[in-house]
């Protein structure tokens, strides 16, 4: 009962995304296919699943986006300003590329994504890189990650709104450009693990 009412209390309900059709949204990816809800009705406020396992996979896509934009010093906290830059820079895909910004959004992640990524084992005295397969809950969380990490640093001294950054990072990674943060980023990963094999 008390649960209840407070995830009453926490929830926001943001209108303007959901006149995105998430049901014509295609996920190619079957791997990620699990782990993207593109839910666009219920982005909340608050934290409604923390500290709740495995529940990252109910958060809806573009409230992981949302928070994943909090991460730096300039929106630390600020979830409506986070909301609002994930809200225009999605209008700016929509007017660009006369698509669904979901679409758009899911197939960058699909482009950076990291199949594969190298770790350090220890044998004897020695540390030896050993190449190991990504999970689909860590391909996702990385690929949303060097996203917005990507749009946040490209808009850092510079005259171009965050809005656009974060719109031009999700259209290059979405047309697999290298010269996109996100992508650029897997690949390095995947050849480092591919070295250390």
């Amino acid at each position: 009962m008390a649960e209840k009412k407070n995830e009453q209390q926490v929830m926001h309900f943001f209108p303007s995304l959901s006149k995105y059709e998430p049901g014509s949204v295609k996920v190619e990816d079957l791997g990620l296919a699990k782990y993207i809800n593109l839910d666009t009705e219920n982005i909340y406020l608050g934290a409604v699943f923390a500290n709740r396992m495995f529940a990252k996979a109910k958060i809806p896509l573009v409230e992981r986006l949302i928070n994943n934009i909090m991460r730096t010093e300039k929106y630390n906290g600020k979830k409506v300003k986070a909301y609002k830059v994930v809200r225009d820079a999605f209008d700016i895909i929509e007017k660009r590329l006369k698509k669904n910004p979901l679409q758009v959004l899911v197939d960058a992640i699909q482009n950076a994504a990291p199949k594969e990524e190298a770790t350090r084992l220890r044998f004897g005295g020695i540390l030896v890189p050993k190449a190991v397969d990504t999970s689909p809950q860590r391909r996702l969380d990385t690929a949303l990650r060097n996203i917005s990490q990507g749009s946040v640093n490209a808009s850092h001294k510079n005259k171009k709104r965050m809005e656009a950054c974060l719109a031009d990072e999700i259209m290059k990674a979405a047309s697999n450009d290298v010269t996109s943060f996100a992508v650029s980023r897997k690949n390095e990963l995947e050849r480092v693990a591919k070295s250390a094999r």
